[in-house]
This record gives C-alpha cells, sequence and structure tokens, in this order.
C-alpha cells in the first residue's frame, strides 16, 4: 500500500535535549503545508507541546490500557492525517514495550502510514543502548538520528546510524540563545508569526526565527522525499 501520511515520534530517554521543540516544529510544519495534523503529549509532568499547541495537541495517559488502546488506534488511523508524538523519559520505555506488543510499525504501514521515529542523539550510555535497541525492535520504522547544534558538536553521532527506510541524520540548526528566549515563551507559534513579525517580537528576531524555522522545514521536507523515495522503490522491486 502506497504511503500517504506520517506518525512522527520524536522520541528520547533523556531530559532537555529539544525534543519538544522538535515536535511543536513539526506541528507547524505541517499546518503550513495546509495539512490535516494530530499531536500527543506524552509527558505526564509538563505537557508542554499540548500547551504551546492546545488547538492541535492533548495530553495521553498510556499508564492504562484504555490510555494505550485510544492512542495507538489513532496514530494507525488512516485518515490522511498527520501524526505527531512527543515521548520523553516518562513513557519511553512503556510506549515502545507496548508498539513492540502490538506491532505497531507493521500496522502502521499496512495501512499507509509511514512510522518515522525522531531521536536527538547525545553520548551517554543509555541513550546509545536505546537507539540500538529501536533499530533492532522496529526494522520497519525509519530511525533518524538527529543532531541539535545547540547542544553542541555531533563527535558522537558515529554512535547512531540512520536506520530503516529513507534514514538520514537531522540537522536542527542553531540558533541564538535569545532567539530562544523569544520562542520558548508561552503561548508562542511559529505559525502565527510567519507572514509578519508579531506586535511582541522585534523585527530583527522575526526575521532570523523565520530564516532558522525555513532550514528546519527543509530538513523536514527532505526526509519526507527520502521516505516517499524510498518506499516507492520498494514496492517497484516487488
Amino acid at each position: 500500500m502506497s504511503l500517504r501520511s506520517f506518525v512522527t515520534i520524536v522520541a528520547s530517554p533523556r531530559p532537555h535535549v529539544g525534543r519538544t521543540l522538535l515536535a511543536r516544529m513539526l506541528v507547524d510544519y505541517h499546518l503550513n503545508g495546509e495539512r490535516k495534523v494530530a499531536a500527543f503529549d506524552l509527558n505526564a509532568r509538563d505537557a508542554a507541546l499540548a500547551a504551546f499547541q492546545p488547538k492541535h495537541a492533548i495530553y495521553s495517559d498510556i499508564g492504562e490500557i484504555k490510555g494505550q488502546m485510544a492512542l495507538f488506534d489513532a496514530l494507525v488511523a488512516d485518515d490522511g492525517v498527520y501524526r505527531v508524538v512527543d515521548l520523553g523519559p516518562d513513557a519511553f520505555e512503556k510506549f515502545f514495550l507496548v508498539a513492540q506488543d502490538i506491532r505497531f510499525t507493521d500496522e502502521a504501514r499496512s495501512r499507509g502510514v509511514a512510522p518515522v521515529i525522531l531521536y536527538p542523539i547525545t553520548p551517554d550510555t543509555a541513550s546509545v543502548d536505546a537507539y540500538a535497541a529501536l533499530a533492532r525492535l522496529f526494522p520497519q520504522a525509519t530511525l533518524v538520528p538527529v543532531h541539535n547544534e545547540m547542544l553542541g558538536p555531533a563527535q558522537h553521532r558515529d554512535k547512531f546510524p540512520p536506520h530503516g527506510k529513507g534514514a538520514a541524520l537531522l540537522h536542527v540548526p542553531l540558533l541564538a540563545p535569545g532567539l530562544r528566549r523569544v520562542i520558548e515563551q508561552r503561548p508562542f507559534s511559529f505559525i502565527e508569526t510567519s507572514g509578519s513579525a508579531a506586535a511582541d517580537v522585534p523585527l530583527d528576531a522575526h526575521i532570523e526565527i523565520q530564516r532558522w524555522l525555513r532550514k528546519l522545514y527543509l530538513e523536514f521536507r527532505e526526509l519526507e522525499l527520502r521516505v516517499l523515495m524510498a518506499d516507492l522503490q520498494g514496492s517497484i522491486q516487488r
């Protein structure tokens, strides 16, 4: 079955790696492309994605079976909606244990939904081991290491080889600390400041944020094209 939408899981077993910011930008990327998008925040301590994107993101509790069923049923729905999951340390293990048990990635692909995992990389052993486990347990997923330049140079990226159809290292460009403070003030929206500078954002800051955002949108677009082309080539070969 040809791919018709994506479910993108932004995941890390480590806090403070830029995961929620990446999920926010993905939601706005889809909205900017006039796509239908639904996002799920699995972070009980903060639920920042739901706070930044109240119209498009909800908090999901997967501590109980009912919540697990509701979330995974939504993620594999063949309705053309692009879905984003913000998955931090608290729910990381539980989410992937359930995903493995129900063969989530296989089910998603059978319904024309491309499962993609964006994984912000850090050099600690726990992060390296968790990444290797995901590559082993979810061969049908596109596992994409993410170098967040705000965390410094990616000298350890050899420990995180891209895995799956269309996978390649994704870069989050460096953003000046002053501009980071602007975009981290709730309820900042990239969409609402995309056409013209918002009243409370200086023009020079607005221009620089938009320049940074375009670079990242290009990274997202190239990733999508690689996944789609890899799937098409696989279909032709079959």
